[in-house]
């Protein structure tokens, strides 16, 4: 399936129509921003590297019947994708301690957090994504308790699915944070799932596999996910 008009230029992906109404193709970048979008790189395969990782990971939960976007792979960096209608709120978990939440709290990095958390967060880079709770999101109206109920339902499953996943590969899925949109009246898992969107440490030695190596200028940002991939059995061979 061929692109149509472009629609979106997001910070690492390209949103474009598609010859089917109901479809999108997402063409996934080397651009690799932090800080709200005030810093941004260009880094080589990392594009590629992401929109593989991110079809293995959809294939997964997929399989765990979670509702997904994902259609197929295109090419290496192009995705097709249902077009939702995208809630602006992101839900976020954290099994361990890290990022905001030890800077908004005084909380110790890694500290374990049982149960876990979830939070949630209004998309808008000029404000800083701030943090907000399900009465803010319903008055609002930027979505239903009953569309909330469901996220965090599918945000809780996602979480047991991948933690279970990353642990094969010797790792701790210390936090992340998903996007959900509607697709025919049904709440459905959007955007990505890769290591710009989730914090992976190594259990052993705590080493950071994902975008905070870009945040905290550690270097090795793609070669990282690419171990991650690696470890848990993503085809790469694509690149």
């Amino acid at each position: 399936m061929q692109k149509q008009a472009l629609l979106y230029t997001g910070k690492a992906k390209s949103v474009y129509e598609s010859a089917d109404a109901d479809r999108l193709i997402l063409v996934f970048r080397d651009d690799t921003s932090a800080f709200d979008g005030k810093r941004v790189e260009q880094l080589a395969r990392k594009g590629r590297v992401n929109n593989l990782f991110n079809a293995f990971i959809m294939q997964k939960l997929a399989d765990a019947g979670i509702p997904t976007h994902f259609e197929k792979l295109l090419t290496p960096d192009e995705v097709l994708v249902k077009r939702l209608d995208m809630i602006p709120v992101e839900c976020v978990i954290r099994n361990y301690a890290a990022g905001s939440l030890c800077r908004r709290l005084g909380i110790e990095e890694g500290r374990v957090l049982t149960p876990p958390t979830f939070e949630l967060f209004y998309k808008d880079d000029s404000l800083g994504d701030p943090i907000v709770n399900e009465s803010v999101a319903i008055t609002l109206g930027w979505a239903t308790a009953e569309q909330l109920a469901k996220m965090k339902e599918l945000t809780y499953q996602v979480n047991d699915v991948l933690k279970a996943l990353f642990d094969q590969g010797n790792m701790m899925l210390v936090d992340f944070k998903l996007e959900f949109g509607v697709f025919h009246g049904q709440i459905v898992l959007g955007d990505e799932f890769s290591p710009d969107g989730c914090r992976l440490w190594d259990k052993d030695s705590k080493k950071k596999l994902d975008k905070d190596r870009f945040r905290q200028g550690l270097g090795d940002v793609v070669e990282a996910y690419e171990e991650v991939a690696q470890r848990i059995g993503v085809d790469l061979s694509g690149i």
